[in-house]
């Protein structure tokens, strides 16, 4: 038997629209599932718990019954879903008379909400026939475009983990919120903006810190510091005039003011001790640079970091050349150093460091 609709979970005929919510009184309870990248779950969850009136935390999955538009604000995940569940065996049951009206009113809430102008299917087995049955009902129950390559309402479908039926997940947004609004401009290599907030919230954030950002690119470890508050100073560099460019473009269209310039993060000419908190994503001798430009580029940078971080100052790196910055870092014997994360992403798996000056 299918399961009953929870008194919590309203369907909307729909053969009459959907009134649209307001955004000033609560909305209905529903079920939330946050999507981090591996290695930065933990991130998720402290921010998770942040947000109020969100409740049955279970990992990353709870209920919450404000306004979506809170969730879509959320920037240590990659994506936020909204989350139903069926008793059925498998997906050809949603094709059923009640599962298929219940899962469009589903999915109607959240395009409604989200603004979403097309859908698409991600699931095992999407180009079957099964499958494409069900695109072509919610294209029609749904009046939007089934696009199965950029649909903007991302619907998901899984096995239960804890049951015999289905999960079925509809993200919030149109786009990934890892994707920014600010990001107007893109560099190859260019850092994933979850990944620049976990570094910041790991590495601790403090009012009165001078930060500077060695080999900037697109501004994304700027941007999301300066996001978060306060810094007595924020300064970054990058010997790339069109990525100094980029940064500059990206942090308008963020309406922040950061400086950056064009100058050798090596041989920067500033005094010693500048800084309070470096923050470096560090080429990692794939998009940028070459695994024998950074055998160089590793020692080079660390001494000349340490000449700039104040006397208790810290140093946080990102960097795929794992390996080779151990290595380097050891030889050093300058730095005292542990591993904040390791993160998979863009088919990589870099480390994040935070470093301290030995005494």
């Amino acid at each position: 038997m299918p399961r009953p609709a929870r008194p919590d979970r309203p369907a909307f005929s729909r053969r009459s629209p959907r009134p649209k919510p307001d955004h000033r009184t609560r909305q209905p309870a529903h079920e939330y599932e946050l999507e981090a990248l591996r290695g930065l779950e933990h991130v998720a969850v402290t921010e998770l718990d942040t947000v109020p009136l969100a409740r049955d935390i279970r990992g990353l999955r709870f209920w919450y019954p404000g306004d979506p538009e809170r969730l879509s604000r959320l920037r240590s995940v990659v994506a936020a879903y909204r989350i139903r569940s069926w008793d059925v065996p498998r997906p050809r049951g949603l094709l059923g008379n009640q599962q298929l009206g219940e899962l469009t009113d589903f999915l109607l809430g959240v395009a409604e909400v989200g603004g979403h102008r097309s859908f698409r299917l991600g699931a095992a087995g999407k180009e079957s026939g099964v499958m494409q049955r069900l695109a072509e009902e919610l294209q029609t129950g749904l009046n939007l475009p089934h696009d199965p390559q950029d649909g903007e309402l991302l619907i998901r479908l899984r096995p239960q983990e804890d049951g015999p039926g289905w999960d079925v997940l509809a993200r919030i947004t149109p786009k990934p919120l890892s994707a920014r609004p600010w990001r107007v401009c893109n560099m190859a290599g260019g850092l994933n903006a979850t990944v620049a907030y976990a570094a910041h919230k790991l590495a601790g954030q403090r009012d009165q810190d001078r930060i500077f950002n060695p080999m900037s690119g697109s501004g994304t470890l700027l941007i999301e510091r300066d996001l978060m508050g306060p810094s007595a100073a924020m300064v970054g560099v990058d010997l790339n005039p069109e990525a100094v460019r980029c940064a500059k473009s990206n942090i308008q269209a963020a309406g922040r003011e950061i400086e950056v310039a064009v100058r050798d993060a090596l041989h920067t000419e500033l005094p010693a001790r500048s800084f309070d908190l470096v923050m470096a994503d560090l080429p990692w001798g794939d998009a940028i640079s070459t695994h024998t430009d950074n055998e160089a580029l590793y020692p080079a940078f660390l001494h000349e970091m340490h000449r700039l971080t104040s006397q208790r100052g810290r140093l946080c790196v990102i960097t795929h050349e794992i390996r080779l910055f151990e290595r380097v870092l050891s030889a050093q014997q300058k730095w005292h150093a542990h591993e904040l994360f390791q993160v998979a992403s863009g088919g990589h798996h870099p480390k994040a460091y935070l470093l301290s000056k030995r005494v």
